[in-house]
Formats: structure tokens, C-alpha cells, sequence
């Protein structure tokens, strides 16, 4: 495939309504250094008026003014998100936004021969839609561009191990042929998929419906955090395996290359424990050198080269564990020792984290936004490469995408000649203000019941007005949420 197809642009909206860790780890008498060094330093909750569709809208109108987008030429409109709340439609439900918020501001709304689809498939769902425009593209013969939107909520019930990675939020790409800031390797892209049971979910069964404004859909997911961590690194290992023997590349030579990495983040240490553990596997595959310099490692962490050489070739079925009822159980434990040792090292800081480093510190402000997780942190790091003001032109990026049950995409990219200029029109940092920092009883009571005493309410973007309660053979709408854009 010829086609130069890519990222032209991001834009960031989170709900104002945030929560201090430091706050919290008071509230529930939790340790506030670990907190901070595993998961990060706030987080972001939706208000009474917002649902993923007023946040992904709220995005996308952001995105088109800062890139002058002509409505006319969005072919594609792909929303991603594991919080939907209506079963039937989806990204339309967004359009239908976009066009009212157009509408009022005097400009054309998007074109009518615009494709709607929403995909799902937990935190991957966001990636899979870009995959999906950037295959429309590929293959469009118009002069039409796509906007792919990321939005979810994520929410964990008060006093389990997931309470401080809730998170809220929606970014919007801008996706174009011969894109401004980032050209996608699109037929390089590596996949892999398995399915795994109970490591997160969320059946129908555990939702629970309140009467409030947006009804507080409140999806708290079914998860076992020990067996989601093996399912996340053994699913990112498959992609990546996946995606070097499409480029014909040696794994860790590859990832040597990289000006950055970007991977999908449910917390902060999370992405550089797998980034690290690919390291090492790349090296298992990447021939006589390779192995000499995993050789060197293990021999530093008093380990037999050979047995990790042997369980790193292994094919562990993980479903399994489920089914021998050990899902405490790891896949690859020498793996993890050995990882465990390396994080320590010189090495380490000079072939993984530094090339995590971009956009992790204002990634810590935002929390766990599922969908949007990964597309947020790409931003981000373009946002801080251009105020940085370092060269990447020309430099090597690579994304890996994630979503439990289990999926995951790694996706080559490569910085575009002229990407600072789209870079400088991202806004990551401004889309944090202003804010309001919750109470204890502020934060739960709107955690619980969908509303808060004294919040402020959002200033610009979209909004619920009401929703709809009739149900007769004249006239039905109950449940279908209205919509107003504030300006």
C-alpha cells in the first residue's frame, strides 16, 4: 500500500471536575508516595451534564476550529469507547452534535455522505477506529479527510484496588493523506487477539441505572488486576511480534531506533514495565548479538540465560490459568524477574524510559481514560516534543494499543518534516484549566449518586439539556438524552 496516511492533529477535552491523589490517599488513609510513583497525580470525573457523547463531541468542535477543518470534507466519523450508553447508535450521536454546534456558530455542518461507526472493544476500541479510517483513506478517491474520537469514563467502586485510576475524558484526531504530524505505517501495523475470560469486563447484568439528569450510567467492570497485568504484557508481546516480522526487523535493533514510545497507560508505571519486558524479548529474538546482551543481563541478576531464553520462546496458554482457577499465576516468571532487575540499570534509562518520557509527567493529571488513553499520551508527547523544542523530524515512533479481553495493535509511525507546526495547535496542557478541585463529599456523592453540591458547571462544549421520559403510543423518547452546545 502506497498511500501516505497519518495524524494531522489532536485536540483534548476533560471534564473540569478533578480529584487530588494527594487529597484522596487522605480521604481513604492510602499511601500517597506509592500512589504517586505507580499511578500518577489526579484524576478527572464527569459532571451531571456530560456523558461520553458531550465530551467526544466537545473534542471533535475543538479539533475542526484549531485545524480549520471544512466540514464538507470529513468523510469518516469514528467514535471509540467502551462507556456507550445507548445500544443502537453511536458515533451519530455525536454528528447530530457537531452539526447543531455548527449550525450556531454560522458554518456548514459535516457532509452527509459521512460514515458514522462506533467500535468497541475496551481500551482498544479507540485504535481500532483509527485503523479503520486510516483504511478509509487508504482507499478513498475524494478529497475527504476523518476525525476519529476517543472518549470513555472510567469508573472502579470505592475502597477496591482501581479507585485511583478513574478517569474521564475524549480526544479527537484529525487523520488525513500526507498528514502533517505523524504518517502511519499502515500495512506494517501488527495485531493480536485472545480471548481471556475474567480479566476486565463489564456485563449488562453489573449496570446500574439511577434517576438522575444523564440516568448515572455507572459501569463498574468486573477485573482481576494481577491476571490483567499478565494478559496486558503477553497480548503487547504478540502485536509487537507481529508487527517486526511485517517490517522484516530485528525486535530490539528496532526498538533501539525509536525516538519514543507510546503505549496504552491504565496507570503510569504499567506502560514502562511492558515496554521493558518487550525489550528483553526483542533481544531473545534478534540473533547472536541479541542474546549476548540478554546474556549480560541475566548474568548481572544471577540467572541462567539459557531457561529464560527457553521460557521467553514458550507459548503460555493464559486462559488456562482461569480455567485451573490460578489466575495469581505468571506466564513468563523468570521474564519478570529479570525485568524487575533491568528497571534498576543504566540501561534501562537509556533504552526504554527515555523514550517514555514524553508527555508521562502531564499524562499523571488525568487518570485512566481507557480509549483515550493512548491517543492522549501521543498527544501529549508531540505537545511537549514541540515546546521542548527538540528535532524529531524524520524520527521513528511506535504506539501500542491495548484493550482487555484480550487485543492489542502496534502501530509504526514516523515525525512528518513540518510537524511542529501542527504539533503547536494541540492545546494538551491548556485543555487541563480551569478546574475545580473536589471534596471529599463532592467527590463521593458524585461517584455515587451522579451529582455534587456547589460543582460549577461546564463553561463551553456540549452538555445534556434533559432527557427524554415519554413512553406512549403517540409519542416515546424516554431515556434519549437532548443536547445543548455552550459557548
Amino acid at each position: 500500500m502506497n498511500e501516505l496516511v497519518g495524524i494531522s492533529g489532536f485536540a483534548v477535552y476533560v471534564p473540569p471536575y478533578r480529584v487530588d491523589l494527594e487529597s484522596w490517599c487522605r480521604w481513604t488513609a492510602s499511601e500517597w508516595d506509592k500512589t504517586r510513583a505507580v499511578v500518577g497525580r489526579s484524576f478527572r470525573m464527569r459532571g451531571p451534564e456530560q456523558s461520553i457523547y458531550t465530551m467526544a463531541a466537545t473534542a471533535v468542535m475543538r479539533l475542526m476550529e484549531r485545524y480549520d477543518v471544512d466540514p464538507s470534507r470529513v468523510g469518516f466519523l469514528g467514535l471509540g469507547t467502551e462507556s456507550s450508553t445507548d445500544n443502537s447508535a453511536g458515533a451519530v450521536i455525536v454528528k447530530g452534535m457537531l452539526d447543531e454546534g455548527l449550525k450556531d456558530k454560522g458554518l456548514a455542518p459535516l457532509s452527509r455522505h459521512c460514515e458514522v461507526p462506533e467500535v468497541k472493544h475496551a481500551c482498544l476500541g479507540g485504535v481500532y477506529a483509527l485503523k479503520h479510517a486510516l483504511r478509509y483513506l487508504a482507499l478513498e478517491r475524494d478529497d475527504r479527510c476523518a476525525i476519529v474520537v476517543s472518549a470513555d469514563i472510567a469508573e472502579y467502586a470505592r475502597g477496591s484496588s482501581g479507585e485511583p485510576t478513574q478517569g474521564a475524558g475524549a480526544v479527537a484526531m484529525l487523520l488525513e493523506r500526507k498528514p502533517r504530524m505523524l504518517a502511519v505505517e499502515l500495512e506494517n501495523i501488527g495485531s493480536a487477539s485472545a480471548y481471556r475470560a475474567v480479566d476486565f469486563r463489564k456485563p449488562v447484568l453489573r449496570n446500574i441505572i439511577r434517576g438522575k439528569l444523564n440516568c448515572h450510567f455507572q459501569d463498574l467492570p468486573v477485573f482481576n488486576g494481577k491476571y490483567s497485568t499478565t494478559c496486558y504484557i503477553d497480548e503487547t508481546l504478540h502485536a509487537l511480534n507481529d508487527m517486526t516480522r511485517r517490517m522484516g526487523r530485528e525486535p530490539a535493533e528496532y526498538y533501539r531506533e525509536l525516538a519514543a514510545v507510546f503505549m496504552h497507560r491504565p496507570y503510569h508505571r504499567m506502560p514502562e514495565t511492558s515496554f521493558a519486558m518487550s525489550y528483553l524479548f526483542g533481544l531473545a529474538g534478534d540473533g547472536a548479538g541479541g542474546h549476548a546482551e540478554l546474556a549480560r543481563y541475566c548474568e548481572r541478576a544471577g540467572m541462567d540465560v539459557a531457561a529464560v531464553l527457553d521460557e521467553m520462546k514458550s507459548q503460555p496458554d493464559i486462559l488456562e490459568f482461569v480455567k485451573r482457577g490460578d489466575i495469581e499465576a505468571d506466564a513468563y516468571p523468570l521474564a519478570i524477574r529479570l525485568s524487575k532487575e533491568f528497571r534498576g540499570s543504566a540501561e534501562f534509562s537509556a533504552l526504554v524510559s527515555s523514550k517514555m518520557s514524553l508527555g508521562s509527567e502531564v499524562m499523571k493529571e488525568i487518570g485512566n481514560v481507557y480509549c483515550a488513553a493512548l491517543p492522549a499520551w501521543i498527544a501529549a508527547g508531540m505537545e511537549d516534543a514541540y515546546m521542548r523544542g527538540l528535532d524529531l523530524a524524520g524520527g521513528k515512533v511506535l504506539a501500542v494499543g491495548y484493550g482487555s479481553g484480550d487485543a492489542a495493535e502496534a502501530m509504526p509511525m514516523t515525525v512528518m518534516d513540518d510537524w511542529m507546526q501542527a504539533a503547536s495547535k494541540i492545546g494538551f496542557e491548556a485543555a487541563l484549566e480551569p478546574y475545580q478541585n473536589l471534596t471529599r463529599v463532592q467527590y463521593e456523592s458524585l461517584h455515587d449518586t451522579g451529582d455534587a453540591p456547589d460543582l460549577k458547571a461546564p463553561d463551553e462544549g456540549f452538555v445534556i439539556s434533559s432527557v427524554g421520559s415519554s413512553a406512549n403510543a403517540r409519542f416515546s423518547d424516554e431515556g434519549i438524552e437532548y443536547y445543548r452546545f455552550v459557548r
